[in-house]
């Protein structure tokens, strides 16, 4: 029964982690300014480039992931942007006794996320997806 659904259940993971993204680019776009001064607030060196990344990973990939075109490579690339953004900006072991708890599950959330991102790098699309259409849906990733 499973596996009859599961290109069904592959658009949906790929949409459901997309709308974490895709959101979140937009927002950086009408609000630069802020999220390069939050950005340089921690630390991070070049934030405005940091922030224009964030915006072409969040916005851009997450597109490319939500229509299953090139998704493992996007997949992956958002897994790793969202491991080094997790460790700057949700390093729970770091802050005041009070934030220990937000900032922890914001990090676990964060690597659940990652889990997920792999397991479309690994497994694919779907055939729901642009990918598949093109007929690059199956394969390794060195075929994707």
């Amino acid at each position: 029964m499973l596996a009859s659904l599961q290109n069904p259940l592959a658009l949906a993971a790929r949409a459901l982690i997309a709308l974490l993204f895709i959101p979140a680019g937009f927002a950086k776009i009408g609000g630069f300014a802020g999220t390069a001064g939050y950005i340089a607030a921690m630390g991070v060196p070049f934030p405005e480039l940091c922030a224009a990344i964030a915006i072409v990973v969040e916005l851009g990939l997450g597109l490319t992931l939500l229509v299953g075109w090139q998704a493992r490579w996007s997949a992956l690339a958002i897994a790793v942007f969202t491991v080094v953004i997790t460790f700057i900006f949700h390093a729970f072991w770091n802050v005041p006794a009070e934030q220990v708890m937000q900032q922890q599950q914001a990090f676990f959330k964060n690597i659940a996320v990652v889990g997920g991102l792999l397991a479309i790098a690994a497994f694919g699309p779907g055939a729901w997806s642009l990918d598949a259409r093109r007929g690059q849906e199956t394969g390794a990733l060195a075929h994707a």
